[in-house]
Order: C-alpha cells, then sequence, then structure tokens
C-alpha cells in the first residue's frame, strides 16, 4: 500500500501532518491528520492559584490568548460565585467582539482566503497573503493592514496588550474606559463595520460570481451532514461572550440546549493512538466512529456551526447577510465545510457591529467595573466562543484556591473528530488511479483549513508513549548526547544539526 505524506501542512495555528494510504488501484483507502505536538497545560496548571488562569492561559498560543483569557475569566466568575458588575460585562465583551472579528479578517485574507483569492491550485508560492494582495491590490491590502491594526488597539486599550491581555479578575475588570479611549474605539468599530461589508462585497465577486468554486462549495467533496453546536442568547441568537449551548441535528431541529456548567452531561472526550488530539462527542448519541449522520455523535462547532445552531444574528447588518448566505446555499443548515468561510465573514460583521453597540453604550465609561469575591472557591466552569468554536475552562480546587484539577475542552477538539472525517472525504473524492499533484494536496488541505483549527490550543491527550528525541550538541555543533524516551545514550558520531534523528 502506497503512502503520501502532507508534513507538514500549512496555513494553521499549530503543527500536524496528513498520511494518505492509497490502495492498489491507486485510490484513496484510508487518511488521516495526525498533530505531533503536545502541549500539557490541564497538568502543569494543576498547584497555581486559580486566579492565575486568565494569564497562564493566553500562553496556549498567540492566536486564540484572548477567547483563553475570557473563558477562564467566567470560569473564576463560576468558582468564587461572584457576579461581575453590567459595566463589566459590557467591557469584556466589547474587547471580545473586537477579538473575534480581528481574528476571523486575518483568517480569511492571510490563510483560508489564498485558496479562492489566488485559486486552489495555483502555485504554491503564490498561495499566501502577498499572493493575495497581488490580486486584489495595494489599496485593499492597506485596508486589511489597517482593520488589523485598529482592532488590535481597542484590545490594547481594554487588555493592556494586543496579544495575552490581563484585564478579566473575577467579578469584573481591571481597568476601565475613559472618554478618549472611548471615542478611539468607536472609530475603530465604525471602520470595522465599513470594512467586514467591503469584504463581503469581495467575496460576492471573487468566489460566489465564479461558477468552479460554488460548484466546489455544493458538491459532495466538502459535504458533512453532523450536528451542531453554538451560543445563543435567549432569542437563539448567536453570542460570542455568554449564552446557552445549543446543538441541533444534521436537520437543524433543536436537539439540547444547556448552560456551560452542565458540559458533562452532553459532551464526552475519547483518545485515539495516532494523534495527540483528544475527540468530542455527543454523549446521549455515543461514540460510532469518524462517521456522520443523525445516528452519529460527531458534532461541529466554529463559525457555521453557530450560524446553523442559531435562529439568526442579534444586528441588523449581519442578519442581512445571514438571511443571504442561506438563500444562496439552500436553505438551513449548510453542510458545506467551505462554507465556513462565507460565515465566518458574517460573524466578523456581527462581531464589528456588536463592538460598535457597545462602544456607544452611555455604561461603557462607568468606574463600577468590579464586585469583589467573598465565596470560599470550590468548582468553575467558563464558556465562551472562540472563533474555533466552543470553548469550555473547568476549575477545580481546594478551601485555598488553588488548582487540584483542569479541564480545558478547546474549539478545535470539538471539530477534531469532523476535521478527520473532512480530510479523508476530500483524499477519496480527489485522488484517483495514483494521480496526486501538489494542487489536489492543496484541495485535500482545504478540508481542514476551512474550520481554522488550532492545535496548539486543542492537544491534551497523552497516549500509551511520547515519541521524543532531545539532541545535545557541544560549542563545534558537534552531537554528543542524544536522550531517547526514557533512556541516555551518549554518541561521539554525527555532523552536527543538519544530521536527521527518527522519532521512536
Amino acid at each position: 500500500m502506497k503512502k503520501i505524506t502532507i508534513d507538514p501542512i500549512t496555513r494553521l495555528e499549530g503543527h500536524g501532518k496528513i498520511e494518505i494510504f492509497l490502495n492498489e488501484a491507486g485510490n484513496c483507502e484510508k487518511a488521516y491528520l495526525q498533530i505531533p505536538e503536545l502541549r500539557g497545560f490541564e497538568q502543569f496548571s494543576i498547584g497555581r492559584a486559580a486566579e492565575e488562569m486568565p494569564r497562564i492561559t493566553t500562553m496556549i498560543c498567540g492566536v486564540c490568548p484572548t477567547a483563553h483569557h475570557m473563558a477562564a475569566t467566567k470560569a473564576l466568575d463560576d468558582l468564587f460565585k461572584v457576579e461581575p458588575t453590567s459595566a463589566a460585562k459590557k467591557i469584556r465583551e466589547l474587547m471580545y467582539s473586537a477579538f473575534q472579528a480581528e481574528d476571523h479578517l486575518l483568517h480569511f485574507f492571510f490563510l483560508g482566503g489564498p485558496d479562492f483569492i489566488v485559486g486552489p491550485q495555483a502555485p504554491a508560492r503564490e498561495r499566501n497573503i502577498l499572493g493575495v494582495i497581488a490580486k486584489v491590490g495595494i489599496d485593499t491590502g492597506s485596508k486589511v493592514i489597517e482593520v488589523r491594526k485598529r482592532l488590535r488597539n481597542v484590545l490594547r486599550i481594554i487588555g493592556g496588550k494586543p496579544v495575552m491581555p490581563s484585564a478579566g479578575l473575577p467579578g469584573g475588570v481591571s481597568k476601565g474606559i475613559n472618554e478618549e479611549e472611548k471615542q478611539t474605539i468607536i472609530e475603530a468599530g465604525e471602520y470595522a463595520v465599513e470594512f467586514c461589508q467591503f469584504a463581503l462585497e469581495f467575496f460576492d465577486d471573487i468566489v460566489l460570481k465564479n461558477k468552479d468554486y460554488v460548484e466546489l462549495i455544493t458538491g459532495d467533496t466538502y459535504q458533512h451532514r453532523t450536528y451542531y453546536m453554538g451560543l445563543v442568547d435567549k432569542n437563539n441568537k448567536v453570542n460570542f461572550y455568554d449564552g446557552l449551548i445549543r446543538v441541533v441535528d444534521p436537520n437543524g431541529k433543536e436537539f439540547a440546549k444547556f448552560k456551560g456548567q452542565d458540559y458533562l452531561d452532553h459532551i464526552e472526550e475519547r483518545v485515539e493512538p495516532w494523534t495527540y488530539v483528544k475527540f468530542s462527542y455527543l454523549k446521549q448519541l455515543g461514540w460510532k466512529g469518524f462517521v456522520d449522520g443523525e445516528q452519529s455523535g460527531v458534532f461541529r462547532v466554529a463559525p457555521l456551526a453557530r450560524l446553523n445552531a442559531a435562529d439568526g444574528m442579534a444586528t441588523p447588518l449581519a442578519q442581512q447577510a445571514y438571511e443571504k448566505m442561506y438563500s444562496v446555499l439552500g436553505g438551513k443548515p449548510v453542510h458545506s465545510t467551505l462554507a465556513y468561510h462565507w460565515a465566518r465573514l458574517v460573524e466578523a460583521l456581527y462581531a464589528s457591529e456588536r463592538l460598535l453597540e457597545l462602544a456607544r453604550d452611555p455604561e461603557i465609561t462607568s468606574k463600577d467595573i468590579i464586585n469583589l469575591p467573598t465565596e470560599t472557591p470550590r468548582e468553575g466552569v467558563g464558556v465562551v466562543e472562540a472563533p474555533r468554536g466552543t470553548l469550555i475552562h473547568h476549575y477545580k480546587t481546594d478551601d485555598e484556591g488553588i488548582l487540584t484539577d483542569v479541564n480545558l475542552i478547546v474549539a478545535t477538539q470539538n471539530n477534531s473528530a469532523a476535521i478527520n472525517m473532512s480530510i479523508e472525504r476530500a483524499a477519496k473524492s480527489l485522488i484517483k488511479d495514483g494521480e496526486v499533484p501538489n494542487g489536489i494536496l492543496n484541495m485535500i488541505e482545504m478540508a481542514f483549513r476551512a474550520y481554522d483549527p488550532c492545535h496548539a490550543c486543542a492537544t491534551h491527550s497523552l497516549p500509551g508513549r511520547m515519541a521524543l528525541d532531545v539532541n545535545v550538541y557541544d560549542t563545534k555543533r558537534k552531537l554528543i548526547k542524544r536522550l531517547q524516551k526514557n533512556s541516555c545514550t551518549t554518541s561521539t558520531s554525527g555532523d552536527g544539526v543538519g544530521e536527521a534523528v527518527s522519532n521512536t
């Protein structure tokens, strides 16, 4: 049996490779997405003070820090049984809206967009942001940079810095917003709303008016009938910061609706020996394997899933964009993986509109920004919608607030089963008779790229053994010692850093 390896896979956060196995006829028999990295945040957080978690978990990765910061902060609210002030909630959601809009635009133009703007089978050297700018022009490229700059400035104003913020405290936030900052944020929101409308028009011109792209989106290669999960407000509208977790079945019918604190009654996790990523599934349906359909427990999260799980958007322009997407794609729910890109732009517009609403709220400059906790901590759960989907932080502590147990169910982990299914489906559909040109390999990568996965965040599983080599070199770059798993061997051979060492 022939094996094809895509290593490393590209335009994602974290590391990974795809292994494709061909049968004797040259067609795909099986495909796997393997994540070879392990991040042990759940374990090394134990023994730390719980209030450190909003700072510690921002270090999981540089793309998702605000999501982890917010989930950790909300988990502390629940842990210490303290309700944040009204102004603090609005400040948190304002910052989070800026983060969502900026992150979605980053993915579309830098990571996912090249596949459509430049072309899925364009030369690899052109499928990047430079290739995008070459296609769309310097003016559009400048607008992308400007909107990200302005939104990141909002994160700096509230969070202290544009990445790895430090604003969240149990019961509130560490800093308020003054009138001058408020005006800056309003201007950023206005610019972001205008840009997101432009981005949707851009998507319409580049993608929807291209017959080949529309057939790719609506065709069978990237389709999966799954369950969908997302946070919704009291009106079942999409909400990134707060609400109930809603699940709908492949036909769009509500399957479950529950508080974040009850997630263990609905979500189960499993491991496989060939990857460090856990696989989430719906507990009531059970694990049936990497299959879709109404009897499968596999569910999806992130932009398209949130729109499928909700009854609409809570802001007017985003609602119009939401209605147009479902009208063009034939109604709800939409099962096309590539439609995640369109849904991402709809959400970016919603986040920008919501940012602007909150920035204009008179209470946003209130000085009443924290309620001090008084309860003895025991257990707390915090849930937000990360750009990549539903994110859950669950902490348990002793009476002194020292962590005794930490569980992080990360958005990409919730999508991990579906991502593997999408890759295999694309490989089986696209590879014929052993012909696998570079463009086809990229189209297989498109199956995971639409989810915008963050594998640095999602790798928590430790299978039976950890394949680990550590090489030690002297000052002349000569290999002097090699550590393999739990043993240590000394070597005086080798040509230095360039030597290839295989995993064991």
